[in-house]
């Protein structure tokens, strides 16, 4: 399916796929699921989270019973730069991680250091998340309810607080991508319905490529 070799001249790995008809498919696949979450008004990737423990904390915070730190995360079509191909992939710049999707292995760089996931090792996770949005609402998001962005316990708004405007509820889909060696990935998208046709067309191409049949990536 695919070959390999060091471009000594160059300093890159050149990569050339010839890919089977059902590999090609399946990736066809995970290429128009990955196309329309890039097409979500916002994405971002959750840095860090905890709860929300005390009484003052929640009034700072509209109420919210968690907190999380996120940043936008960019979905683009790129490779890196020591890699040279007949196919342009899709990726992710997650943190400090950015993920390239090629057609028989996810690889993923870290600074000046690579690593590589198997399709067959990748569990994609999705739920509907509420997310209380004190930044602007993304145009494709959907709003399920407001609160104050300094609330009493009985839901009014604190008085003892200057500018306490209401701000809404927003329902997001929250995306979990983990592996067995160690990829952990927490994505959060303005719009629902992106994650299960990228989650089963990643399955569908683990299946058609085979664990077996995965680039063996040489020596960088």
């Amino acid at each position: 399916m695919a070959g390999a070799y060091f471009d000594g001249y160059r300093r890159a790995v050149v990569v050339l796929y010839d890919l089977e008809d059902d590999v090609e498919s399946a990736y066809q696949s995970l290429t128009t699921a990955f196309d329309a979450m890039a097409k979500a008004a916002m994405v971002w990737r959750v840095n860090a989270g905890g709860e929300i423990r005390n009484l003052a904390a929640w009034k700072r915070n509209a109420g919210a019973a968690y907190l999380v730190e996120r940043k936008h995360a960019a979905l683009s079509y790129a490779l890196p730069s020591i890699f040279k191909s007949n196919i342009t992939p899709p990726s992710m710049q997650v943190g400090k991680e950015t993920l390239y999707f090629l057609p028989d292995v996810i690889l993923v760089l870290e600074g000046n250091k690579f690593g590589a996931v198997g399709y067959d090792k990748l569990s994609i996770r999705w739920e509907e998340s509420r997310h209380i949005e004190a930044e602007s609402v993304p145009s494709d998001a959907r709003i399920v309810g407001q609160t104050w962005l300094h609330p009493n316990e009985n839901g009014d708004p604190d008085r003892r607080f200057a500018n306490n405007r209401q701000i809404p509820i927003c329902l997001y889909e929250s995306i979990h991508l983990t592996s067995t060696n160690g990829l952990n990935e927490l994505l959060q998208i303005s719009v629902l319905g992106r994650a299960a046709p990228f989650a089963d067309a990643a399955q569908k191409l683990a299946g058609s490529i085979g664990s077996s049949q995965a680039l063996s990536l040489p020596q960088l």
